[in-house]
């Protein structure tokens, strides 16, 4: 679970997160929606740890994310919108790179369970510089559910990806029925299919709903990233 309250951040005199209070509770899929500049990259460094918390709190299953402990860095994975992958590695060997960069070793049976839970273990032994964008995100994706994380964040998982590659990575986030997910996004039809709510940034202040009460009540023409 990710409980943030109080959330202040600043960059000089403007306000980028204004008491920003929000939980985000077990089994989840919320999507992280706004404009472009609402603050979004903001908020999603702030709970990974790489922004300091200057004022409110953020815990991760209960324990606050601080300089002074990292048990909470156990049960969080990121996916950053681009993924830097080694192009003349295969997809097998990129994946054992990062497996044994987080724990020392590589486990070949998990590697094989999140390649073929995103549909890419036919394709493992063939260099990444022959991969479609949309193979390259489902890649940077088992590459996060490698890691086995409760919570898993992901910046605009589907940017740029063709329609049938989008619909691979939306049919994969829908199966994770044991993730807690917080999804960055401004394609509505994608926060329909896959996400249980919302929550918005608008002007420093956030605000959670479910995805149908998040519907009803904006009638956003574009929500930037």
């Amino acid at each position: 679970m990710i409980k943030v309250s109080g959330l202040n951040q600043s960059f000089g005199k403007k306000k980028v997160l204004d008491a920003v209070t929000i939980e985000i509770n077990k089994n989840e899929i919320c999507a992280l929606v706004g404009r472009n500049g609402a603050g979004k990259s903001t908020f999603i460094n702030s709970l990974l740890g790489l922004l300091p918390v200057k004022q409110g709190t953020i815990s991760i299953n209960g324990v606050t994310v601080s300089k002074k402990n990292d048990a909470w860095k156990k049960a969080i994975a990121y996916l950053p919108e681009k993924f830097m992958l080694y192009p003349m590695l295969t997809g097998l060997e990129n994946m054992t790179f990062f497996a044994e960069a987080v724990s020392g070793a590589a486990d070949l049976a998990r590697m094989e369970q999140a390649l073929r839970s995103v549909s890419l273990w036919d394709d493992c032994n063939v260099q990444v510089k022959k991969y479609s964008k949309g193979m390259l995100q489902r890649l940077g994706l088992a590459i996060t559910l490698y890691q086995d994380s409760s919570i898993l964040i992901l910046d605009e998982p589907t940017s740029g990806i063709d329609p049938m590659g989008r619909k691979e990575i939306l049919e994969v986030l829908a199966s994770l029925h044991d993730k807690t997910i917080l999804l960055s996004s401004h394609h509505l039809d994608e926060i329909k299919q896959v996400c249980t709510h919302v929550a918005f940034l608008d002007n420093g202040k956030m605000e959670k709903y479910t995805v149908d009460e998040f519907l009803k009540t904006h009638q956003l023409g574009g929500i930037g990233s």
